[in-house]
C-alpha cells in the first residue's frame, strides 16, 4: 500500500474513478491531480499495480464484513466466510463493470500466480484456516492451511469469474454448494438471506 501523501491521493482518486464504474486512465488522473504522468509513475507505479491496489483495497472490507458476519466454527464457518465473500464480489456492480470491460486484464491481475491480489488473498485464507485449526474446530489434513488455502481460492476464482472463463453465469449458491463438497462442514449452516450477507 502507498505511504506518501502524494501516492496516497493518486489512490483515493483512482479507487474514486473505479467504484464509479469508470476506467482508471493515468493521463486523465495525472491531469486530474495537475502532475505530469512521470510523476504519477514515480509515485503510484504502472496501471497494473495502481488497480491490483484498488482491486485489493476492495476486497478487504468485503473480507472483513465476511468474516464478522459469518457463523458456525470450523468448516462451517470457513464455508460461510467465502461464502459471504464471492456472494458479495458477484453482487458488485463496479467489479462486474471492470470484469466486462476489461476481461483479460482482470483475470491476469486477479487470478495468476503473478498476482499481489491473488496471493493476498491465498494469505487470508490461510489465515482463516489457520485461526480454525488453532482452534482444534477444524483439521485441514491431509493439506497444510496453505495448499487447502489455494484449493479454496481457486475455487472461489472458478465461480466469481465464471461468465469469463467458462461463459457461465456466476453463481453464488453453487459456489457455496462447492465449498462445503471440499470441506464437508459436519453441521453445515442453511446459506444466509440476501439481506444477511
Amino acid at each position: 500500500m502507498y505511504t506518501s501523501e502524494t501516492a496516497l491521493r493518486a489512490f483515493r482518486q483512482a479507487r474514486h474513478t473505479f467504484i464509479a464504474g469508470s476506467r482508471i486512465d493515468m493521463g486523465a488522473l495525472a491531469a486530474t491531480l495537475g502532475v505530469d504522468r512521470t510523476s504519477l509513475f514515480r509515485w503510484v507505479g504502472n496501471r497494473d499495480r495502481l488497480l491490483s491496489e484498488v482491486l485489493w483495497s476492495l476486497a478487504v472490507p468485503t473480507l472483513d464484513s465476511a468474516r464478522r458476519s459469518a457463523r458456525g466454527t470450523g468448516a462451517a464457518r470457513i464455508v460461510d466466510v467465502l461464502d459471504r465473500f464471492t456472494a458479495d464480489l458477484i453482487q458488485a456492480p463496479y467489479f462486474r463493470v471492470f470484469l466486462t470491460r476489461e476481461p483479460a486484464r482482470a483475470l491476469r491481475l486477479l487470478t495468476t500466480t503473478d498476482s499481489d491480489v491473488q496471493s493476498r488473498f491465498v494469505h487470508a485464507v490461510t489465515e482463516l484456516v489457520a485461526v480454525e485449526q488453532e482452534s482444534g474446530t477444524f483439521d485441514p489434513a491431509p493439506l497444510s492451511a496453505d495448499e487447502l488455502a489455494r484449493l479454496l481460492v481457486r475455487i472461489s476464482e472458478s465461480f466469481t469469474y465464471a461468465d469469463l472463463i467458462s461463459g457461465e453465469t456466476p453463481d453464488p449458491a453453487r459456489a457455496r454448494a462447492t465449498f462445503e463438497y471440499v470441506l464437508r462442514p459436519t453441521a453445515a449452516l442453511p446459506p444466509p438471506s440476501i439481506g444477511d450477507r
